[in-house]
């Protein structure tokens, strides 16, 4: 007695690899992905529009779009926003560079020696602890109110999340990597250049981007007790005068450029780490 076999038919198409494969929907995807993060804006700000609107918000609470909107422009238009954000910025890039430096120095210390770390983790961990306006009024006594009052609060807030990440990413290089150098007869230079350090990067761009973070919230906190120019400032003087709409205006163009910032780190990361990519997969 035979047994007939039965071979099955065609598989039903896959519409997610139909999709997958199609060229027509990849320019949709692309743009699916690109507004993805503008959803929420967009959502708040109709909220907003609305709330304006149809009067569940008052204007002296919170300023219709519109204002704001005309608010951005006449600073733009006479020049004034362009001084505070120069002003701003000059601040938080002095003293983000000053804090990074001194972290990438502190951190890569205590990495590459455990006796530098256990004497100076401890107190550097307690220190930390220590909010930027709690330093306010020490550093003020030490140099006065001027700029380089606001150079040494930011620097303080960038070093920390760098010191830190910077040691974490001196302490995650895998040991077998190490063990290997240790076999191939590699010096303590080599072992760092080419293994410690090159498995750090990730870690390192990421304290980066948290200590300007840090150095950008602090920026706002420091020129909000003393200043006289910058977008801090603004947002005061705002407040005091009770014109709603500056002060909204300014928080808006200062989580413009603080976003803008972090993309560009971001976008920075990206494309150090990708070229390094090619010449380790070379290497091995």
């Amino acid at each position: 007695m035979t047994t007939a076999t039965i071979s099955p038919g065609p598989l039903p198409e896959n519409p997610a690899a139909a999709a997958s494969t199609d060229p027509a929907g990849t320019p949709w995807r692309t743009l699916g992905r690109w507004l993805e993060p503008l959803w929420l804006p967009l959502a708040v700000l109709a909220l907003w529009t609305v709330g304006a609107t149809q009067g569940w918000i008052s204007a002296q609470v919170l300023p219709p779009p519109e204002f704001v909107l005309q608010t951005l422009q006449e600073l733009a238009s006479s020049g004034d926003l362009w001084l505070h954000v120069s002003a701003s910025l000059q601040r938080v890039l002095v003293g983000f560079a000053a804090g990074s430096l001194i972290g990438l120095a502190l951190g890569t210390s205590m990495g590459l020696s455990r006796s530098v770390e256990a004497y100076v983790l401890p107190s550097f961990n307690a220190l930390v602890q220590i909010p930027v306006l709690a330093w306010l009024p020490f550093v003020l006594l030490l140099v006065g109110i001027g700029e380089p009052l606001k150079y040494i609060l930011i620097a303080k807030a960038a070093l920390v999340p760098v010191a830190l990440n910077t040691l974490q990413g001196f302490r995650q290089a895998p040991v077998n990597l190490r063990e290997v150098g240790e076999v191939y007869g590699y010096t303590r230079r080599q072992q760092v250049l080419e293994i410690v350090l090159p498995t750090a990067v990730p870690t390192l761009f990421t304290g980066i981007r948290l200590g300007f973070t840090k150095a950008w919230l602090s920026l706002v906190v420091v020129e909000l007790v003393a200043s006289s120019e910058g977008l801090g400032y603004l947002i005061v003087y705002g407040r005091q005068l009770f014109q709603l709409d500056l002060v909204m205006a300014a928080v808006i163009v200062v989580g413009a450029i603080g976003y803008a910032i972090d993309r560009l780190l971001d976008l920075a990361e990206r494309r150090f780490i990708g070229s390094r990519v090619p010449q380790t997969a070379g290497a091995h």
